[in-house]
């Protein structure tokens, strides 16, 4: 029989080191002759991201040993770092200095582009192999601070990694460049371009141009967007027309559209987005299969994947059982490579045959897993936010078969807020929700306004409310369950990254909802970080709350840097000391106010970190101290965890 103990203090065989360990996300997936290929996060090998395939015997074998690191700074999110050509060499981006090199198998790397004056000063991405090139796109950074992109061409011969000036420039004219794609005759180019203050879910423009006999674009012409129309991921039909992705009905849906100008005519129009926001260079959405139709992920909520015909618009549902999260890796005939999860089936890259519709597992993002006993089950919620705004989230009960809480006590709740502000999140089965869960802790996870999977118009609710909105919203789901008697309204928490560590300070400096709350490299102030922060979202800020200098006054309104007066419960600080897109100054300033009005907080700073820890005694350490500092705040003990000493006044 369970035993009666404290919410909190529940005794659980997850540990910190146990999700740290075991766990290696999986991205990608390439289908390379026989084989199946994919990148790996190598939390144990210091965060390095391996290339890696199944071996005879299915267990995975590195293509890409340590310590080479196939990630790409572009954007600093990455993308396409990496690609394989016909004869089975692989090319790929080293996240050490950003130079572009093939290995052949059995060799060692050799590079393919120069050593920058400006170490990882120019970042390439998007890679792909045309023809005895490589595409892909280019970010070049100078000494002075300036950045400019470009999409080349580099030869595959070696030749450039000794003279720089026989990479070609294809294309330029814009701030941003994504998707370059050759036409089948091999005469146009198309792809993706945006300039500041857009972001890429804001608005796009999709261009093409003919390409001259050295291989470079001439004048292009743009077949769809503009500001306000975000288009993702161009695709030949044929020589003359075009796949794309468009928001400009409210939903991003699949238009196809002609080189000659005509309007863009829906493929399968519906109330559902069939793509997401391009954080990161090369994310597809939909592939065309050999007999003509598309394989597509839509998302409401949770993804679909369906074969659309093009010919009718008709759309059919594959059935893929548990699994509600669902990304296209790569397409061979009837064979879908699929990085895929579910509420209680783990992330991973799975195998799809259309034929028969059977799915089998490639390599997942977990090795071991607990009893699924000690897995919670998500439960999803609608609230009700100000303006009547409907407000998507899923609740996690705490799950385990070893306790029940004590008569009389609800557990506490810890709101967990997405970065981006524009993610998405879905039912998943998280280790880091099952090691509070299965300690007597629940989690909400909140899709606030401003999340993708919702349509444009549940995006656009953020703009210029952020630290409003977002804010609003996850108060709303924690009060929902406080009302509906699941969670206890004193022992509240909020935790979140990025832009969801903005979330957390913002709504601990303006409301008494919560009572502390921790914060991942989170955004603390607003006109020193745009002049701080990486040039991709240098100017994000001007969607969000207002552009400069109009605007001065509202970023000092909103940053929860000039409202910690309005602050009175425990911090937890926590940033990578190498983050180029949250400085580590915005924590520092953070953490000083708190020592002016003698808030009990501790800043935990970690060398060789960069936005989004990847190191394996990171990733233990920031854990275990967030569950200490819940126990001392909401007042439960956590056996087995090191105490994390708070600074107090």
């Amino acid at each position: 029989m369970p035993q009666s103990a404290p919410y909190g203090s529940w005794k659980s065989p997850i540990a910190a080191a146990d999700l740290a360990a075991s766990g290696h996300a999986v991205a990608d997936g390439l289908f390379v002759g026989d084989e199946v290929w994919w990148s790996e996060h190598r939390p144990t090998e210091g965060g390095r991201t391996a290339i890696r395939r199944a071996g005879p015997d299915g267990r995975p074998v590195d293509v890409l040993s340590a310590p080479w690191n196939a990630r790409t700074r572009v954007h600093e999110y990455g993308g396409g770092a990496w690609t394989v050509t016909e004869g089975g060499s692989l090319v790929f981006a080293e996240f050490g200095d950003q130079r572009v090199y093939v290995s052949e198998p059995g060799r060692h790397p050799v590079p393919l582009t120069p050593e920058p004056e400006l170490r990882a000063g120019t970042r390439y991405a998007d890679l792909s192999v045309v023809g005895d090139e490589v595409w892909c796109v280019r970010e070049t950074h100078t000494a002075g601070g300036a950045v400019s992109r470009d999409i080349c061409a580099v030869p595959l011969d070696g030749s450039a990694a000794a003279d720089g000036s026989v990479i070609r420039s294809v294309v330029a004219g814009s701030h941003f460049l994504a998707y370059p794609r050759i036409s089948p005759d091999g005469r146009r180019l198309a792809w993706i371009a945006w300039d500041h203050p857009q972001m890429p879910w804001d608005g796009t423009e999709l261009r093409v141009a003919e390409l001259d006999g050295d291989g470079v674009c001439g004048p292009w012409r743009v077949l769809a967007g503009g500001t306000e129309e975000s288009v993702l991921q161009p695709e030949w039909i044929d020589n003359e027309s075009l796949y794309a992705i468009s928001d400009r009905s409210g939903w991003w849906n699949i238009y196809r559209v002609g080189v000659d100008g005509t309007e863009p005519a829906p493929v399968c129009a519906m109330d559902a987005d069939f793509g997401a926001p391009l954080w990161q260079c090369g994310a597809r959405w939909y592939a065309e299969l050999a007999d003509g139709r598309l394989l597509t992920v839509r998302t409401v909520g949770t993804d679909t994947l369906a074969l659309v015909d093009p010919s009718d618009g008709t759309a059919t549902d594959l059935d893929l059982g548990e699994l509600t999260t669902v990304a296209l890796a790569d397409v061979r005939g009837d064979r879908v490579l699929l990085r895929a999860g579910g509420a209680r089936t783990p992330a991973g890259l799975r195998l799809l045959d259309l034929a028969s519709g059977e799915i089998s597992d490639v390599r997942l993002g977990v090795e071991d897993l607990p009893d699924r006993a000690y897995l919670p089950t998500a439960q999803p919620i609608t609230v009700t936010a100000p303006q009547g705004r409907e407000v998507h989230a899923y609740a996690y009960a705490p799950s385990n078969p070893d306790y029940v809480g004590v008569d009389g006590e609800l557990p506490p709740y810890v709101a967990f807020v997405h970065g981006g502000p524009t993610a998405h999140v879905a039912p998943a089965l998280s280790l880091v929700f099952a090691y509070f869960t299965s300690r007597g802790i629940g989690v909400v996870d909140v899709n606030y306004g401003g999340s993708s999977g919702y349509g444009r118009e549940y995006r656009n609710r953020l703009r210029g409310q952020w630290g409003i909105v977002d804010v609003e919203d996850t108060i709303a789901a924690v009060r929902g369950l406080a009302d509906a008697g699941l969670a206890d309204p004193r022992r509240l928490a909020i935790e979140g990254g990025s832009a969801g560590g903005w979330t957390v300070l913002a709504a601990l400096t303006t409301s008494d909802v919560f009572a502390c709350g921790a914060s991942y490299y989170g955004v603390a102030e607003l006109e020193e970080f745009v002049k701080e922060t990486h040039d991709f979202e240098s100017r994000y800020i001007d969607g969000l709350i207002g552009p400069l200098p109009e605007a001065a006054a509202l970023y000092a309104e909103r940053a929860p840097l000039g409202n910690v007066d309005g602050l009175n419960c425990p911090v937890l600080l926590l940033q990578g000391l190498d983050d180029p897109i949250v400085p580590p100054s915005q924590a520092e300033r953070f953490r000083d106010a708190l020592v002016r009005k003698g808030i009990p907080h501790a800043y935990l700073a970690y060398e060789g970190e960069a936005h989004g820890f990847r190191r394996l005694e990171t990733q233990v350490s920031a854990r275990e101290a967030e569950l200490s500092f819940y126990g001392q705040i909401l007042g439960f003990e956590t056996p087995g965890i090191p105490r994390l000493e708070l600074w107090r006044p």
